[in-house]
Formats: C-alpha cells, structure tokens, sequence
C-alpha cells in the first residue's frame, strides 16, 4: 500500500548500493524534487552511497547545479548506464575524467532490457549494436578507462543468427515523474510530455522486490479512468506532491490538452523557440543541406528527423506542403504531431498518439519507419558515420542506433567541413567563401556509430548530404552522385578528402 510521503521521508526508502533507474528523457519530465532529496541527505549523511543509476535517455535538466548533477558530483554514485547524457552538464565531464564507471548503451536497447527485466528474463536480444561502437568486438559500451563491466552486452548467436545480449544490473528503486495520483494511489501523466519507460521500470522494481517512488504534481479524489492509469497503485511505495514550477504558455501545447491542428504547427513551434535555449538555424549552409535531403521524403512516409541540421528537414517539408503529408515520430513515444528540439526535445506539438517508449523502438528495430534524417560528426572511407563522440566531448548515442539500424531510407545531413566553414547561394550558385579548419570526411572514424558494412547486407539506402554535395553508399564505399551548381568538383571536394572516391 502506497504511503504519501514528503521528498526527504520518501528518499529514506533508497539504501547504499542500490540499483536506481529514472524515468526521464534527456531534459524533460525528471523527477527533480527526489533528485534534490537525495543531494540533501547525501550532504547530511553521506548516504546513499555506491549507487548504480540507470536511466534510458538520461536524467539531467541542462543545469548543472539541479537535479542529480549534485551528488553524482560529489560521489554518491559508483556506475552510470545511460543512452544519452547531452543534459547531464557537468556529469558527462567527470565520466571523462574516470570519475566513475559510466557504460553508454543504444536508448532502445536499454529500454527494451528494462521491458525484459519486467517480464522476469535477465535481458534482451537486439541486432541493434552489431558492429558499431558498443559491440563488445569492437569497442564495448563502457565510456571510460574504469568502466570494464563485460555483462552488460555480449555478442550472442541464436538459431545460427547474431546479436547482442542487454543485460541491466536488478533494479530495485524507481525514480518516476507522474501528474497525479488518485485517491486508490494510480497515477496518471495527463500533463506529461511522456510516459517513457514508467510502467515496465515499476514492474521491473516490484518484480525485484524494490521500491517505487514517484512526484506527482497533485492528489485528486475522483478516480482516475483505468485507460488514463499508467501506474496502478499496487505498484506504488511513496507518493510525493510537488508543485511544479510555472511553465511558459507555450508549453501548454506539448501535453496534448487541446488540438492544433497542422496549420498552427509552426506558430506553436516558433513560440517554443522564443523560451528555448537553441542553436540558430537559419545558416546558409543548414538551408541547402536541409532543402536538399528533404527531398527524399515520400508521401504517406513514416519519419524520424534528428536534431541539429536535420531539423531544417521539416521547415523545407513545410514549405513544399510535405509535411502535412507524412507522419513524424520522435524516440519517446509521439507520432503524427511535431517534434520540438532544444530543452523539450523528446516533447511532441499536435501528436496523434504518445505510447511507452519500448514501443516505440518496437517500431524503429524492426524497419517500421520509411526514412530517417541524422546528423553526423565524421564520416569515413568506408561510410561508416560517428555521431556520439567527438574529441574530448561526447553525449551519447541516444536513439541514432536504434533509427539507422533498419530503416529502409537514412539520409546523414552535415557540413562537408566545421569551424570557420562560411558559404553563400546566390540564384541556385553554391559558393564556399571560407573552407572549415576541420574535415568531416576522415580516413577511419574514431568511433563507429553506424556501420557501413550491415547497411550494406541490409539492403539500406545511405545518403550523405552536405552544402556541396552528395554521396550515396555503395558496396565498394562513398559515390560521388551530385554536385550542386557552383562548386568545382576537383577543388572544393575531391581534393579536400583523404581517400579516393568513385564519381
């Protein structure tokens, strides 16, 4: 029987050494009144201490002063597993600096191991992973020079297939953000931009004999209609009411509360913007890259845009009246709605469904989406890209493994070069005006997020879009396919890579 409980009570459920996973992604819907009641009793009490934190997507709020940067800081937990730590600021700093053991992971395949473990099996097999970074052949997930935990994924073979095994450490404390709780203890996320992973972590903790712990922003006494309860109370230890912040209007329009339909889109979109910390994209070079790859869209389409670069995707679309005509997905749950970006990435305006997240990569690992957008840090001879790591920095691979894995269509969008690149469009005529000090096109990538080689025995169609140009994957490596008006061949590309390439 749940208990209603303050943070600081709720919080003496946690003990030394145990395993927390946190329903969140990246930035939004983090439980972040029980993150600071941990950070409060660990500076009192020097407990809990020796915590594992497992999270799908990450649990960090863009603020490195809130939520679990504090203790983690200060030391209250020995190992990380996380599919994306971009939110994390200061934690994803520490983690370089061997700190702690921190194990990066594809997002759906730590969701769909949280899945398994609730059904009672140790783990989950997934195609997701073969021959990129975290195969255990290759790299292995671990981040850092202490993060040598082998049983987190393994290379298995079953009925003469491949594939590797996702195996989580027990959960046994769960850290869940809800709207509110019912006179019978069920929760609903009626406010919430999703529900995540919410339901199988809390069979996982109770199959486990844990504890779940989840913030709700009220107590109703009406009871909640039992398609609405995305927690029944059964499962449920502690209930915490904490009054959430104040949020722009804007926001209003992420929780499905009311319809907008497609002609408001970009009128809520563009209030987002003006409350969100984001980088520009009206750079010329973003344009012609996302003009061009936008391209590749076909009506009735099932799609995933990536941040970054990729989102000018969707404003060409618009423009050309595509957007209304296919259907946009994004990792935690949403479909048929608008995916916005910055802080409330993950978050969805206009969506037509929002389910559980394993679902959700349900749907991209087995090929259900037509054609994807990604960015890219670097590409290399053979077209395998890497987009999870750069030199001294990394955020992690999120839901990029899981996307590109299958599906039928990826186009990568970037600059041919970064750094001081500067080119202009003058009637259709591309001029390169400053070349970028940094090459995105590199002889052997530092670390393979997507493996050329089982696109290939996949049967996929590989683009690579930059200002300039664009490169298709063939067996043999990158092809030279278009060139845009303006550019000279020989000067602006071919000599501007370390590797030959067939034209």
């Amino acid at each position: 029987m749940y208990e209603i409980m303050t943070a600081d009570e709720a919080i003496r459920l946690i003990r030394d050494g145990d395993c927390i996973c946190v329903n969140s992604f990246v930035g939004i819907e983090n439980p972040i009144e029980l993150h600071e009641a941990i950070y409060r009793r660990y500076q009192k009490m020097q407990s809990p201490t020796h915590l594992t934190m497992i999270s799908s997507a990450g649990f960090g709020v863009w603020d490195d002063e809130h939520n679990a940067e504090g203790y983690i800081r200060e030391g209250a937990v020995d190992k990380l597993i996380c599919g994306h730590f971009g939110a994390m600021l200061s934690t994803k700093k520490l983690v370089l600096e061997d700190r702690f053991e921190a194990y990066n992971l594809p997002l759906g395949c730590i969701s769909h191991a949280i899945r398994a473990q609730a059904g009672g099996l140790p783990g989950a097999l997934s195609k997701v992973g073969l021959d990129i970074f975290v195969d255990p052949r290759k790299e292995g997930p671990g981040i850092n020079r202490i993060s040598i935990d082998d049983s987190l994924v393994r290379h298995v073979e079953v009925d003469g297939e491949e594939f590797l095994y996702y195996k989580l450490p027990k959960i046994n404390i769960a850290l869940i953000k809800g709207t509110a709780a019912d006179r019978k203890g069920n929760i609903t996320f009626d406010d919430m931009f999703m529900s995540g992973d919410a339901l199988s972590i809390c069979q996982a903790v109770k199959a486990n004999r844990g504890k779940v712990i989840v913030q709700v922003d009220r107590l109703v006494d009406t009871p909640s209609r039992p398609r609405n309860a995305i927690i029944p109370g059964c499962l449920v230890d502690a209930i915490v009411v904490a009054e959430p912040e104040a949020r722009n209007e804007a926001y209003t329009a992420l929780t499905g509360s009311f319809e907008i339909p497609y002609e408001e889109w970009n009128t809520w979109s563009e209030r987002l913007d003006s409350v969100s910390v984001k980088q520009s994209k009206n750079s010329t070079v973003a344009n012609i890259i996302g003009k061009r790859a936008s391209k590749e869209l076909r009506v009735d389409d099932i799609v995933n845009i990536g941040i970054g670069i990729p989102e000018m995707v969707s404003r060409f679309a618009r423009k050309s009246g595509m957007l209304d005509m296919v259907t946009l997905t994004v990792e935690s749950g949403g479909i048929g709605g608008f995916p916005v970006s910055g802080q409330a990435f993950g978050a969805m305006i206009g969506a037509a469904s929002v389910y559980d997240m394993a679902n959700q990569f349900d749907l991209y690992d087995n090929g259900g989406l037509d054609v994807c957008f990604m960015g890219a840090l670097e590409v290399d001879k053979d077209g395998n890209v890497n987009a999870h790591r750069g030199p001294g920095a990394f955020a992690g691979i999120g839901g990029f493994a899981n996307i590109t894995a299958k599906t039928p269509t990826v186009v990568f969008c970037f600059s041919f070069t970064a750094k001081g690149l500067e080119v202009s469009q003058k009637k259709g005529i591309v001029e390169i005006e400053k070349e970028g000090s940094i090459s995105k096109f590199v002889d052997r990538v530092k670390s393979i997020s997507f493996s050329a080689r089982r696109a290939i025995a996949n049967g996929q169609k590989v683009l690579y879009v930059t200002e300039r140009c664009v490169f298709r994957l063939t067996p043999k490596g990158l092809k030279l396919i278009e060139v845009y008006p303006g550019i000279d061949v020989q000067k602006d590309i071919l000599d501007l890579l370390p590797f030959e390439v067939e034209v």
